[in-house]
C-alpha cells in the first residue's frame, strides 16, 4: 500500500476518538473551522459533514498538502468549496481571516515554539473563540520519544544521552539530526505545557489528562496520581482554550 494512503486511513482510524474525549462536541454547522497540522487531510474532511461554512486546514508538510489537496479533487468533489488546504506556517501566516475554532489532534506535541504559535491562534479566532487540542504522547511518557530515537526500551530515551539518542537516530538517515527537536519532538514536560497553557492568554476552560477508553492504560492512569510518577505516567492532554 502506498504509505500516504496507508497514513490517511490510519489518521481515519483516530478521528472517532477525539471529540468523546471533550466534555461535549460543539456545534459547527455555520461556523469557520481552522484545523492547525491538517496531516493528509481526514480530520477536515470528516469536520466537513458538520455543515460548517468553511475549513481552512494548514499544515508545514507539502507532501500532505498535495496529498489532501489531490485526494479532495478526487474523491471528495462534494466538499470541494468548503476546504481549503494550505502548505502554511501559522506564524509566518498573513490573512485577514478570523475562526471560531481552531481544531488540533495529535501536533502539539511536535510544534516546536508552542507559546508563539498559541499567540498566533489567538490572533486568528474570533472573540470567544475556541481551540480544542488532543495529543501525546508526551515526551516523558514510555513512548514519548514516539520510536523516532529508536530507544527501543520504554522510557529509555529519557535514560539515555541525547549525544547517543542523536547517533542512533543518525543511522541509515540520509539527513541527519544535531538535536532531538529535529526529529519534529519538542521535549516538553507535562509541567512545561501547564506552564505553557497558564501563560498564554488564552482561559483555560478544560483541562483532562490520560483521555482514553483503553482498559491496558488503566495501570498509567492509577499511577499517574502519585506525584513524583505523574510526569512519566501521563499518556495525553486534551484542553479547550477560549479567547478572552
Amino acid at each position: 500500500m502506498d504509505e500516504g494512503l496507508q497514513d490517511y486511513k490510519e489518521q481515519q482510524k483516530s478521528i472517532n476518538n477525539f471529540f468523546p474525549r471533550f466534555p461535549n462536541k460543539p456545534n459547527f454547522k455555520g461556523k469557520n473551522i481552522l484545523e492547525f497540522g491538517c496531516g493528509r487531510g481526514a480530520f477536515s474532511l470528516n469536520l466537513a459533514n458538520e455543515e460548517p461554512k468553511n475549513i481552512v486546514a494548514i499544515d508545514t508538510n507539502p507532501n500532505y498538502i498535495n496529498f489532501a489537496k489531490k485526494n479532495l479533487n478526487t474523491n471528495f468533489h462534494q466538499h470541494k468549496n468548503k476546504i481549503n488546504f494550505l502548505y502554511q506556517n501559522i506564524n509566518d501566516w498573513q490573512t485577514d481571516l478570523k475562526f471560531d475554532y481552531i481544531i488540533t489532534k495529535e501536533v502539539f506535541e511536535h510544534t516546536l515554539d508552542l507559546p508563539k504559535v498559541l499567540n498566533s491562534m489567538y490572533k486568528l479566532l474570533n472573540k470567544n473563540g475556541l481551540v480544542l487540542a488532543g495529543f501525546g504522547p508526551l515526551y516523558n511518557f514510555f513512548n514519548g520519544d514516539h520510536g523516532y530515537t529508536r530507544a527501543i526500551l520504554p522510557w529509555f530515551h529519557l535514560l539515555l544521552p541525547n549525544k547517543f539518542l542523536i547517533y542512533n537516530a543518525n543511522r541509515n538517515r540520509e539527513n541527519k539530526i544535531k538535536s532531538i527537536e529535529q526529529l519534529g519532538l519538542n521535549t516538553y514536560s507535562l509541567k512545561k505545557y501547564r506552564e505553557i497553557f497558564n501563560n498564554s492568554e488564552f482561559e483555560i476552560i478544560y483541562f483532562k489528562t490520560n483521555c482514553t477508553s483503553n482498559k491496558l492504560a488503566i495501570p498509567f492512569k492509577i499511577l499517574s496520581k502519585i506525584k513524583f510518577l505523574e510526569e512519566y505516567c501521563t499518556f495525553n492532554i486534551f484542553i479547550v482554550l477560549k479567547k478572552k
